[in-house]
């Protein structure tokens, strides 16, 4: 858990969240509230400060990093005071390790990763724009039946279907990435004229309900190949 917190000036962003959010650690309830502060730590996504008469687990320690204890377990350091922060609504909150729980919902469904970003948006269309895939010079996927996927702050992603993708360049990879919006992605490796460039492309194959649209599509990091739509290259 970094510092945050402590070193939040008053141009951060602080706001009362309305979901009803729970974290729990070895199957007992942590936290419940009603009233999460959704501080922004970074640009990218808010961190959840608890009101402290939320936090059900007991926070044993001196000073302003506590450990979380329940009865059957203990997260070492995995909560913070900021009894001296500039917004005063978070001198009486507490800052959990979202990492350290072991589960987080927010109402009844389970989040991964953060917490989700209330002015972050998602939007997935089918699209007939000609997307072709180079690597060293070798087309490794051309489609014109995408799904291109525009998230806030990020640049398009373009998520072909597997029959457009040359499925003998790809080898797997044992790497697996988490993201609350879509899920949990698995990789493959890409080989190319003896090169192995990898963890190049991911696939969604059961991803959270709000993003079905992508399901079972590959998808290729646009920084790390050579991307063309329409036959405009695009720049990374």
């Amino acid at each position: 858990m970094g510092e945050t917190g402590q070193g939040l000036d008053k141009r951060g962003r602080v706001e009362r969240g309305r979901k009803r959010v729970r974290a729990y650690l070895a199957g007992e309830l942590v936290a419940d509230t009603t009233r999460p502060l959704l501080v922004w730590e970074n640009p990218y996504y808010p961190a959840y400060y608890i009101p402290v008469e939320d936090v059900r687990a007991s926070l044993v320690g001196d000073g302003d990093v506590l450990d979380v204890v329940v009865e059957r377990a203990k997260a070492a350091g995995a909560a913070r005071r900021y009894p001296d922060s500039p917004h005063p609504e978070l001198r009486e909150a507490v800052r959990l390790d979202f990492a350290a729980m072991d589960e987080w919902l927010e109402e009844d469904e389970p989040i991964y990763v953060h917490p989700r970003d209330p002015y972050s948006r998602i939007d997935t269309l089918a699209s007939s724009r000609h997307v072709r895939v180079e690597i060293d010079g070798v087309t490794v996927a051309e489609s014109r039946s995408p799904r291109i996927l525009f998230e806030t702050g990020l640049p398009p992603r373009y998520y072909l279907p597997l029959s457009d993708v040359r499925l003998d360049l790809l080898r797997p990879s044992e790497t697996r990435t988490h993201c609350p919006y879509k899920g949990t992605a698995g990789y493959w490796s890409v080989e190319v004229n003896g090169r192995l460039h990898e963890d190049l492309v991911w696939i969604y194959r059961t991803p959270l309900p709000e993003s079905q649209k992508i399901a079972g599509l590959a998808c290729f990091y646009n920084e790390k190949v050579d991307l063309f739509v329409d036959g405009e290259h695009e720049a990374s």
